[in-house]
């Protein structure tokens, strides 16, 4: 280790003297031409500066006058007996952020009058307050001619100069104050480069990088360590030879420009992020010489059956052969969605002409072998067999080993116009090895008419969560197929969880190597293919990628988290389950951009519902749609606010339902009460407290819960003002008579058991009402009551 060290060491200080002298170059010069130069102050006209340094030109201190010369610098009026410290040319350097400047010389030709001098000059600078002469700069002028000098700047004090660095030439020894000096040209030698810090030995040898540092990995290095060893930003990034830069999980690396592993490696793991900014031929590139290697791991979330286990990936790097990341799949099975072939003109099995998300001839899915194409995406099952001696859980592993890609990135995308009403489905894949925002995702490709009418998809993207076993009960074009409810949503309005555990509620970002289904939009232009198929082109670029121990916290994890991200939108999730397995989570997001109607994906996205037992889902006037997300106008958010709900289940025996918060965001909704209203049971209950469970019979149920945010909004007083006035008198025979005052008639009397199952539904028009309830196996019952008001009463009784 002490030899690499001592290697290390020769070839950083190598390389400082040969970048120090062996690449010298005019860095500001100025040839000084033209009439009267001398009468602007400072002077700049004609001058070459690099780029990378700031200059104030040529100046005079106030102890000397301007002289009206061509073709030079000229000033009088020159003290006749030693320095006088306002008697001088200046010149004033400095290095833009991020930059040194390493000075070799400083060069300059000057003329003096004849007989009235000046005679002398020195040169001095400000790094010591202009109190010492550099070396080789004390010298006698001859008198009416010129005098060329080069002042050597090499030396340690004039290396690495990264702040404003000025020089003066003091003269003296004129008569009388006649004497006229002149500067005809001058020169600055050296190299501009940008400032780097190498990490060697467990430090960095000019502190931690920043965004505008480049980095030098002389050393291993891993982020995990963290406090000098953790995630950073760099201009530049080089791993030299041997040495491996490991990202770990929950960290990052960020580079503005290039990253060269010359000899190295550079290992990213599956919670990693290693990101490099610039779009649009801005950015750096990645390169891998000298056998050198990176490459990503990725871990699928654990498994734990023997089931038929399917994970959509794409590619962090270039050239990734798809057998070689993953070798050994059950059954050999590595697939590529083929958009192009996706028709779905009917429910599977029929010719109903209703559209059910499934290709109607089951050509969609392709294998595939070869090339990974960056940008698409692939579905690949789990290794086979698991590990043995077959523990559970278990997790998969993958390994893609090649130069990251980085810069804009085209897909193409289709839609079959054969169906108009279906969906557009393509299966992507995030291709860089950070994470990538939605937000910004959506913002280049998602269409929108006003503001970005050439995107190519709705707003809206699916993540396969793989929550449950294929199963024959599942709908589909196969003889086991899997459930579409175990795809959770992202749009504008944010996400929601596909399942209670083994999913995640998606944190509004894509990790690295995550497939994930789009829709090319009905409302786009197309810009290739023919009729009937379409196409459209889906861009990524580095302005999505994300750099934080966070974003790329979520491939397939196993918790759920809150989220603190788009904490300006105000939003709530409620979650049903049930005591025998059931799990849905809606969204209700107040969003700029929302209106309270159908918004389309962009806002509003259905639930896909392939007949699971129970669902929960917002209802929107005017709409038939069941939805899993929606949004709502930001303006519409007050304490007056109600959220209409629907419950659909098939469960017929007896189950316990329990709707709960699973997270809820904004200032407003977080310092709010939730308050669900149970229109059945005439209830309101706070949501913010406690848990609701609650009891169903089988059907669907669109009036029977509201959300609210004030109990007086949800108010059971006028009901219970009127339930006063309904009367329910148990009769012999199992009759039992339901009468009403206040004018009031019955319109309808439906009876339930107190499981919440409905055992009679009647009709009425009076204000009294008898039936008969002879198949009450109990003689306690709820009866809800809709009288002729619009009232609906819900009382518990008892027959005889």
């Amino acid at each position: 280790m002490k030899k690499r060290i001592l290697c290390n060491v020769l070839v950083f200080l190598l390389f400082f003297f040969i970048g120090a002298l062996g690449f010298s170059q005019s860095i500001f010069t100025n040839s000084i031409t033209g009439a009267n130069p001398s009468a602007s102050n400072p002077y700049t006209t004609g001058q070459v500066v690099n780029s990378n340094i700031t200059v104030t030109g040529i100046g005079r201190g106030s102890g000397i006058t301007e002289e009206n010369t061509n073709d030079r610098y000229s000033a009088s009026s020159w003290a006749q007996l030693g320095i006088n410290s306002n008697d001088y040319f200046e010149f004033t350097i400095t290095p833009n952020t991020n930059y040194k400047i390493d000075f070799t010389s400083f060069e300059f030709t000057l003329q003096s009058s004849a007989i009235t001098g000046p005679t002398s000059y020195v040169v001095r600078s400000s790094l010591d307050a202009f109190t010492s002469n550099l070396i080789g700069s004390l010298s006698l002028i001859s008198l009416g001619g010129t005098n060329t000098s080069t002042v050597d700047l090499s030396s340690v004090t004039y290396q690495n100069i990264t702040a404003p660095i000025t020089f003066r030439i003091y003269a003296w020894g004129g008569t009388l104050g006649l004497g006229i000096l002149s500067v005809n040209s001058f020169t600055f030698n050296g190299t501009v480069s940008r400032l780097s810090t190498t990490w060697i030995a467990g430090s960095w040898t000019s502190g931690i990088p920043t965004i505008g540092i480049d980095a030098i990995i002389a050393d291993d290095y891993n982020t995990s360590v963290g406090g000098a060893q953790g995630s950073f930003s760099a201009h530049s990034l080089t791993v030299n030879n041997g040495e491996t830069l490991t990202v770990a999980n929950n960290t990052f690396i960020e580079v503005e420009n290039d990253v060269v592993v010359d000899g190295g490696t550079i290992a990213v793991e599956t919670h990693g992020a290693f990101v490099q900014n610039g779009t649009g031929g801005s950015e750096g590139i990645f390169s891998i010489i000298n056998s050198g290697n990176a490459y990503v791991n990725k871990t699928t979330k654990p498994y734990s059956d023997y089931g038929l286990h399917y994970v959509y990936w794409g590619t962090p790097v270039k050239n990734a052969n798809i057998t070689t990341v993953f070798p050994t799949p059950d059954g050999n099975r590595r697939y590529e969605f083929n958009a192009s072939a996706f028709l779905d003109q009917h429910t599977v099995g029929t010719t109903n002409g209703i559209p059910d998300d499934i290709d109607d001839d089951a050509n969609d899915w392709v294998i595939v072998s070869g090339t990974m194409t960056p940008g698409h995406g692939y579905a690949v099952t789990a290794s086979a067999p698991p590990p043995t001696p077959f523990p559970f859980p278990y997790i998969d592993n993958a390994q893609f080993s090649g130069e990251f890609n980085t810069g804009d990135i085209n897909v193409t995308v289709y839609r079959n116009d054969d169906e108009t009403n279906d969906s557009n489905w393509n299966l992507l894949g995030n291709p860089y090895p950070s994470a990538i925002s939605t937000d910004e995702f959506f913002a280049v490709n998602g269409y929108n008419s006003s503001t970005n009418p050439t995107g190519a998809i709705a707003n809206i993207i699916y993540l396969w969560t793989h929550n449950s076993e294929a199963s024959q009960a599942n709908p589909g074009n196969e003889g086991y197929n899997f459930s579409q409810d175990d795809y959770a949503m992202i749009n504008l309005s944010g996400s929601n969880s596909a399942a209670i555990s083994g999913g995640d509620m998606p944190n509004d970002y894509i990790p690295s190597g995550q497939g994930f289904f789009v829709e090319m939009s009905d409302d786009v232009t197309p810009t290739g293919g023919a009729d009937p198929i379409f196409s459209a082109t889906v861009t990524f670029n580095n302005d999505m990628r994300r750099a934080d121990g966070t974003s790329n916290s979520q491939f397939f994890k196993n918790s759920v988290k809150k989220s603190n991200k788009r904490i300006d939108k105000q939003r709530l999730w409620v979650n049903l389950t049930s005591d025998n397995g059931v799990f849905n989570q809606i969204l209700i997001a107040y969003v700029d951009g929302a209106t309270n109607q159908d918004d389309g994906v962009s806002y509003d996205a259905r639930r896909i519902n392939n007949g699971n037992a129970s669902i929960l889902y917002s209802i929107i006037e005017g709409s038939d749609k069941k939805f899993a997300i929606q949004g709502k106008a930001a303006s519409s958010l007050n304490e007056e606010e109600t959220i209409a709900l629907g419950f659909k289940t098939n469960i017929d025996v007896p189950t316990l339902y329990t709707m709960s918060l699973a997270d809820i965001q904004g200032d407003f909704l977080s310092g709010s009460p939730v308050y669900l209203k149970d229109n059945l049971l005439n209830k309101v209950h706070d949501l913010s407290v406690s848990d609701y469970t609650f009891t169903s019979e089988v059907g669907e149920f669109n009036e029977r819960f509201v959300i609210g945010f004030s109990n007086s909004t949800l108010s059971t007083d006028t009901a219970l003002t009127e339930a006063g006035s309904l009367k329910i008198v148990a009769l012999d025979s199992d009759y039992v008579q339901f009468s009403t005052s206040n004018d009031l008639q019955i319109k309808s009397v439906a009876i339930y058991d107190l499981l919440g199952r409905a055992l009679y539904n009647f009709k009425g028009s009076n204000s009294s009402e008898t039936y008969k309830l002879s198949n009450l196996k109990s003689p306690v019952f709820l009866a809800k009551v809709e009288l002729s008001n619009g009232a609906v009463i819900s009382k518990k009784a008892v027959k005889k």
